[in-house]
């Protein structure tokens, strides 16, 4: 008895690993799964969207499914997955913190230039003060009163 049969996994997946087996069965099992355009079709499966789709999801995957594809010598991305671990590594900024460097910038710019008057586009301190800005001032209702005062005190009072 196939020991697939009733995997946990929905039938479509296994019905596309099937068919993704046929074709590396058909090329000696030479197939460079990385390099297999997106479109190519088989069987009537879109065999290199779903391809790409494993390789980028391959975390998701249960270990027989990544067991089932490694077989095959279909592998994680490898970079999606460096970029992955990046991202988690990226320390979380709190929202405080957030607010808290944007009234400092917003603090630099007033004392330099005298009022809180932002371009858009400006950039004070790594931070994209007028895009900040334009974000409290749309937000202000979410806003706690020591924030709104402070940004008063600043001069950014609407």
């Amino acid at each position: 008895m196939d020991p697939w049969w009733a995997p946990r996994w929905l039938i479509v997946w296994q019905r596309t690993y099937a068919v993704a087996r046929q074709w590396w069965l058909e090329s000696d099992g030479r197939v460079d799964w990385a390099q297999l355009p997106v479109e190519t079709t088989f069987e009537g499966e879109q065999l290199g969207r779903w391809v790409r789709a494993q390789r980028a999801g391959w975390a998701e995957l249960d270990q027989e499914q990544r067991d089932l594809l490694a077989a095959l010598g279909i592998e994680e991305d490898q970079e999606l997955a460096a970029a992955r671990a990046a991202a988690a590594a990226k320390p979380k900024v709190s929202r405080a913190d957030r607010f808290g460097a944007g009234l400092a910038a917003l603090a630099a710019f007033v004392e330099r230039e005298g009022h809180v008057r932002v371009p858009r586009t400006h950039k004070e301190d790594g931070v994209s003060l007028g895009s900040w800005l334009n974000n409290q001032k749309a937000r202000r209702d979410k806003l706690t009163k020591e924030q709104l005062g402070q940004l008063e005190a600043l001069g950014a009072a609407w």
